[in-house]
C-alpha cells in the first residue's frame, strides 16, 4: 500500500471511530491491528506488540501514576477548600479581588495535580458559590475559570510534558522548567486582564463590602504550608539536580500522603477512594499510550512518518511559516481530540523536522504544549468549555463560548510573544536540570 493511501486510510479510519464513539485508545489500536494485519500480514501484529513493550519499559511511565496520585489524593482532602478559603480571605476589597485570588489558586492547584479536568473542576467547586455570593457576572467568573484551569498541563508537574519528554527525548527537567515560565506568563496576562476590566467595570466583579480581620487572615495563611511543601518537594528536587522526575514524583507522592495524614484524613476509605481513582485514570492514559504506540508503529513501518515528514519539508514555505503550520495543525486538532493523543500522533512527524530546521527543540515543545492548552478552551468541543458546563448547567454553551473568548486572544498573545522572542523561554531553559 502506498504512503499516501496509508495516511487517508489510517487516519480516516480513527477519525470515524472517534465520531461514532468509540475511544481514543481503542480507535487507534484498533486501526493499527486492521491495517496491520493488511500491510504486513501476521508480522504486523509482532510489530504491535514489540512497540507496545518498549513502551512499557519506559522510566518515565512511572511518573504518570505518582503523579496522577497526588492530584487525586489533594482533590479528595480538604486540602484544596481551604487553601482557596486563604484567597478569599485575602481578595480584600479590590474589584475583582476574589477573582484574581481563583486565578492564583487555579494555578496553584494546578502545581499540585498536573491535570486540567483536577484544576479546571475544582477551582469552580469551591470559587463559584462564593463568587456568586458577591454578586461576579457568571459568564466573567466562568471565562477566568476555565482559561486558569487550562493551566493544569502547562504548570508542573505536567503529564503531558512528560510523555513529550518520552516522544522526543527531551529533558523532562528542562521542560518542566520551561513549562513553568509559560505558565506563569499565562498568569500574569490573566490576572492583568481580570484586574484592568474589573477596574473599569466593577459591576463585573464588585469588592467585598468588608476587610476580613487581619488575624483570621494572618491563622489562613497557615492551609498554604502543606500545599507549599509538595509544590516545593517536586519541583525544587528536579530543578536542583537532586532528583529526576520520577524520583520527584515518589517524593511529592510521600509528600501528599503526609500532607494528609497531618490533618488526620489519612482513613481506610480515603485510601481506597484515592487508589481506584488513582488505578483508573493511569488506565486511560497508558491505554492513549498503547494504542498511539500500535498507531505509530504500523504508520511508520509503512513508510507514512517518512512521507509526511518529506510532504511537510518539500512546501516551499520559509522555516518560520514551517513553524507556525505545525502550531496551527495542533491547535485545530486541540479543538477535537484529548492532548495525549495529538502528542502520540504528530510529534513523531514534526519533532525530527523541527531539528532539521534547526530550532531550538524545548522551545517548539513549549509552544507546542501551549496550544494544546489553548485547545482546552477552544470551541465546538475544548475539554474545559464541557467542564464549566457541568459547573454551571443553566448557562448555555453558547455563552461559555463568549465567556472564553477572551482569554483564548490573551494565550494566543502570550504564543505569539514566546515565537517572536525565543529568549522567553531559552534563557531559562539552558539551566542544567535533572532529565
Amino acid at each position: 500500500m502506498s504512503p499516501e493511501l496509508l495516511t487517508i486510510g489510517m487516519f480516516g479510519l480513527v477519525l470515524t471511530a472517534i465520531l461514532l464513539g468509540v475511544s481514543l485508545s481503542f480507535a487507534m489500536g484498533g486501526t493499527a491491528v486492521i491495517f496491520g494485519l493488511f500491510v504486513f500480514g501476521p508480522n504486523g501484529m509482532f510489530s504491535i506488540v514489540s512497540t507496545m513493550f518498549g513502551s512499557m519499559w519506559s522510566i518515565l511511565l512511572s511518573a504518570i501514576p505518582l503523579f496522577v496520585f497526588i492530584g487525586v489524593a489533594l482533590a479528595k482532602s480538604r486540602i484544596a477548600e481551604d487553601l482557596y478559603q486563604c484567597f478569599y480571605l485575602w481578595s480584600g476589597r479590590t474589584p475583582g479581588g476574589l477573582l484574581l485570588g481563583t486565578s492564583g489558586f487555579a494555578a496553584t492547584l494546578s502545581a499540585m495535580t498536573g491535570s486540567c479536568a483536577a484544576s479546571t473542576v475544582t477551582t469552580g467547586l469551591v470559587g463559584i458559590p462564593a463568587m456568586d455570593q458577591r454578586g461576579y457576572n457568571r459568564r466573567f467568573v466562568l471565562g477566568t475559570i476555565g482559561a486558569s484551569g487550562t493551566l493544569g498541563i502547562m504548570i508542573p508537574p505536567s503529564i503531558t510534558l512528560i510523555l513529550i519528554g518520552m516522544q522526543t527525548g527531551q529533558s523532562v527537567g528542562r521542560l518542566f522548567m520551561g513549562g513553568l515560565v509559560a505558565g506563569l506568563l499565562l498568569l500574569a496576562m490573566f490576572l492583568v486582564y481580570v484586574a484592568v476590566r474589573a477596574r473599569l467595570d466593577p459591576r463585573l466583579a464588585p469588592p467585598a463590602e468588608v476587610r476580613a480581620p487581619l488575624g483570621e487572615r494572618v491563622r489562613a495563611l497557615r492551609s498554604v504550608v502543606l500545599p507549599l511543601v509538595v509544590i516545593l518537594s517536586v519541583l525544587v528536587s528536579i530543578f536542583a539536580g537532586i532528583a529526576t522526575p520520577t524520583e520527584a514524583a515518589a517524593v511529592g507522592a510521600a509528600a501528599v500522603v503526609l500532607a494528609v495524614a497531618i490533618r488526620r484524613e489519612l482513613t481506610w476509605r480515603y485510601i481506597r477512594d484515592v487508589s481506584h481513582a488513582t488505578a483508573t485514570m493511569t488506565g486511560m492514559v497508558i491505554w492513549i499510550v498503547f494504542g498511539a504506540s500500535a498507531f505509530i508503529a504500523i504508520y511508520g513501518g509503512g513508510g507514512g512518518t517518512r512521507f509526511m515528514q518529506g510532504f511537510l519539508l518539500g512546501m516551499d514555505i520559509e522555516p518560520w511559516m514551517m513553524i507556525l503550520l505545525m502550531q496551527l495543525i495542533t491547535l485545530v486538532l486541540g479543538m477535537f481530540l484529548d492532548p495525549i493523543g495529538i502528542i502520540l500522533l504528530v510529534l513523531p512527524i514534526f519533532f525530527p523536522i523541527v531539528l532539521q530546521l534547526g530550532y531550538d527543540p524545548i522551545w517548539f515543545c513549549i509552544l507546542f504544549q501551549l496550544n494544546l492548552c489553548i485547545g482546552y478552551i477552544s470551541p465546538p468541543f475544548g475539554y474545559n468549555l464541557f467542564y464549566l458546563k457541568s459547573l454551571s448547567p443553566q448557562t448555555p454553551i453558547s455563552d461559555i463560548y463568549v465567556a472564553v473568548l477572551p482569554f483564548f486572544g490573551l494565550m494566543m498573545l502570550v504564543g505569539a510573544a514566546i515565537f517572536l522572542f525565543p529568549g522567553l523561554i531559552t534563557s531559562f531553559t539552558d539551566i542544567p536540570v535533572q532529565r
